[in-house]
């Protein structure tokens, strides 16, 4: 096996990831919120993701499961209602942030038991995101080749994303130094107030002692 071979194999194994797998159980619809389901995951600015979403179910078995896909700064990415079976979004981030994928199961009719819709979620950001079946007969590419310009982009968005928490260190760094230096000053400024608060105490007392006779 060549060592082109090898580093793919390798890198493929490192980037492969599993769909999530829970169960979300179904309630009556009141205070919906506290029944949610939410899987959190951080996205660029102008990405793409696409999530994919597998239930056990079908519509009208007493049971309606919805989806709502949203970032932490209040765009929305979608809301779709009464989901069953493979369902797949795709969307652009709008903004660096946090997004959630937040599941609710309304129970529409009295089932016995616990009823619960079993999903299998799985989340693909950036590179992992595009078809690279699609690119690979578009461009005539070798799967090698496929396989070196996925991870390519891959290990691009890694550096990109180094060089976001970077630059969010060295804002956290230059709001921690200037801090501490108004910190600084508010310390010097306090003690320079109360040396001369005890230096007038000290001239007033000797003053008023000195006008009753008493020194």
């Amino acid at each position: 096996m060549s060592s082109a071979l090898r580093l793919c194999s390798f890198l493929l194994l490192c980037v492969v990831v599993a769909a999530l797998k829970f169960d979300v159980p179904a309630h009556s619809g009141h205070e919906s919120a506290k029944h949610e389901r939410c899987i959190r995951n951080f996205v660029a600015k102008d990405q793409l993701v696409v999530v994919t979403a597998i239930t056990d179910g079908y519509r009208g078995d007493g049971m309606q499961l919805n989806l709502n896909i949203h970032d932490a700064v209040g765009n929305q990415y979608g809301r779709p209602r009464d989901v069953a079976g493979e369902n797949r979004y795709a969307f652009t981030s709008h903004a660096d942030s946090a997004f959630d994928v937040c599941f609710e199961n309304i129970m529409t009719k009295h089932i016995s038991g616990n009823p619960a819709r079993h999903v299998e979620l799985d989340v693909d950001i950036g590179a992992d995101a595009k078809d690279w079946s699609e690119v690979q007969a578009g461009e005539k590419l070798k799967p090698v080749e496929t396989e070196l310009r996925r991870i390519e982009e891959v290990v691009a968005e890694i550096v990109s994303e180094m060089e976001y928490l970077r630059s969010r260190e060295q804002k956290l760094r230059d709001t921690n130094e200037s801090t501490n230096e108004r910190v600084k000053w508010f310390a010097i400024m306090t003690m320079g107030m109360l040396v001369a608060l005890g230096v007038w105490q000290v001239v007033y007392l000797r003053a008023y002692f000195r006008s009753k006779h008493l020194i």
